[in-house]
């Protein structure tokens, strides 16, 4: 099995895969999990609260998700996933998730959520779990991880087999072009089953909480592979991270707001109230609208979080990481409100999975953001990813292995070769490139959207898109170069699922004043 991504979805899926007997290849771009979403998710992970069930986070999912989650998949987010978290990151990983004086999971409340069902370790819960999943990861025998390799794309029979009659054959998945960024060299990475945990897309926005390495190159590989996409115009924005152009978007976690921050104004005014009845807890699409309609009707630059109401040492014991990089840019949040402002944050949509990750191509897999369940449907429920990865990154390793044992005879055809290309790939244009890529999502693909900004996008857009796969074509392989063009296609998957898509819902907003498009 090949497993690309190193977050909680592929380390969940290797494990799973790898205690049940497979053989199992992880690469990643990086070294360790430092470059996965995992490690920057603050806030926590969904467990199960005093007097809670599986049916109360099932209607506080559907309920965020805006009529558009899967029963079916919730279901199994909402049964499955607690006895998860007991069994694979408490007991066999040992996350150290903070405790009560009486020894019990300290729990938290975020916003959407009826009660307390968050656990967490301080905030710093996803660097916590991607770490003692990753030693877990690189003790085991029969997992081999491979770093610094760039997924460049998904090996098919019907693209990339040497007998042209495979045409005619299902699209089977059966590995993938791979990079080593050391040596230059591309080669074929051959495997039963392809895993894609290459988390998701928030770098094509000017603004986003995500790690560099959230391009879209998950995404782009399994459009150009022929495998169904769904939901890709909701985009969730996080409300707040902290604003100043000198943060890189720092995210500001929820759980601020679940342990009582308010959200008010220059003048200290509280204003979430006027937009939900949940106020500051509200779902995050509604928070982060509310936010940016503020800021506009105000004309202000950002809005601010407050929680300097609560006792200094308590904060700082609770929230250190947020306390210090805030101290690290003049804000003391014991002693004043937080500026917060919107940011690219989790795509809900992706590639389309069953309930153990199988996509529409034979032999190609999903786990993670990069993965369409159906749990998200149009918004996101806080702390819902880190919980739906490990469940379906262990479902999915599992089913591997019963597939792989079941299957007597595997077709393997003969991939044609890598062509190498030599033009210089000029780092001035790439980050030109991306320029255009990020200020044109984040004005007219961004929280709000009309018809004519939707329109602009396309045409500035899908004429970048030529270019770059001109340039694509001759160019020497390089990992900026396979990330601008993975970036694009992304963006423009988006794009054109947002402009098939009239109606106002969840993450996705058209402004009421637009004639339907």
């Amino acid at each position: 099995m090949l497993v690309i991504g190193t977050g909680i979805g592929g380390c969940s899926a290797a494990l799973a895969a790898a205690d049940a007997g497979c053989r199992v290849i992880m690469v990643t771009r990086g070294a360790g999990v430092e470059k996965s979403s995992t490690v920057r998710a603050q806030g926590g992970i969904i467990y199960r609260g005093k007097n809670d069930s599986a049916a109360a986070l099932m209607k506080d999912i559907m309920a965020a998700g805006d009529g558009l989650c899967d029963p079916v998949a919730v279901k199994q987010l909402a049964t499955k996933g607690p006895p998860l978290v007991r069994e694979m990151l408490i007991n066999r990983a040992g996350v150290p998730f903070d405790r009560t004086k009486h020894g019990g999971c300290d729990l938290t409340r975020e916003g959407g959520h009826g009660i307390a069902r968050i656990i967490h370790c301080s905030d710093w819960t996803g660097r916590s779990i991607a770490h003692a999943l990753w030693d877990a990861v690189r003790a085991h025998g029969r997992i081999t991880v491979i770093e610094h390799q760039t997924a460049v794309d998904l090996l098919t029979t019907s693209h990339h087999s040497h007998n042209p009659v495979d045409v005619y054959r299902p699209i089977t998945c059966v590995g993938a072009y791979v990079l080593d960024n050391r040596s230059h060299h591309v080669g074929a990475v051959i495997a039963k089953q392809t895993v894609l945990a290459s988390g998701g897309l928030g770098q094509v926005y000017l603004h986003t909480t995500n790690s560099e390495g959230a391009r879209g190159d998950g995404y782009a590989m399994a459009l150009r592979a022929g495998a169904r996409l769904a939901n890709m115009e909701y985009v969730q924005f996080h409300p707040t991270t902290l604003h100043g152009i000198t943060t890189g978007n720092f995210l500001i976690t929820e759980s601020l707001r679940g342990e009582g921050a308010a959200l008010v104004d220059r003048k200290g005014r509280p204003f979430a109230g006027q937009y939900h009845p949940m106020g500051s807890l509200a779902p995050r699409d509604v928070v982060a609208r509310a936010i940016h309609q503020e800021m506009i009707r105000q004309n202000e630059e950002c809005m601010f979080l407050d929680i300097s109401h609560k006792p200094a040492g308590w904060i700082m014991e609770r929230f250190p990481n947020i306390y210090q990089a805030c101290r690290e840019f003049g804000v003391d949040i014991t002693k004043g409100p937080i500026p917060v402002v919107p940011a690219a944050h989790y795509a809900c949509g992706g590639i389309i999975v069953n309930l153990v990750g199988q996509t529409t191509i034979n032999g190609l897999r999903a786990v993670g953001e990069v993965s369409c369940t159906g749990v998200h449907g149009a918004n996101r429920l806080a702390s819902t990813s880190l919980l739906e990865a490990l469940v379906w990154g262990t479902w999915c390793g599992r089913d591997v292995h019963r597939e792989i044992s079941e299957t007597r005879r595997w077709y393997v055809p003969r991939i044609s070769p890598w062509i190498e290309e030599h033009e210089p790939v000029d780092p001035a244009l790439v980050m030109q490139d991306w320029m255009i890529i990020r200020h044109t999502m984040w004005n007219y693909v961004g929280l709000v959207r009309s018809e004519r900004r939707l329109r602009r996008a396309q045409r500035i857009l899908r004429e970048l898109q030529t270019e770059v796969e001109q340039f694509y074509r001759r160019a020497t392989m390089t990992d900026q170069i396979i990330g601008l063009r993975n970036g694009l296609e992304t963006a423009r998957s988006i794009l054109d699922a947002a402009l098939r898509n009239p109606h106002s819902r969840g993450c996705h907003y058209i402004e009421a004043s637009e004639q339907p498009l």
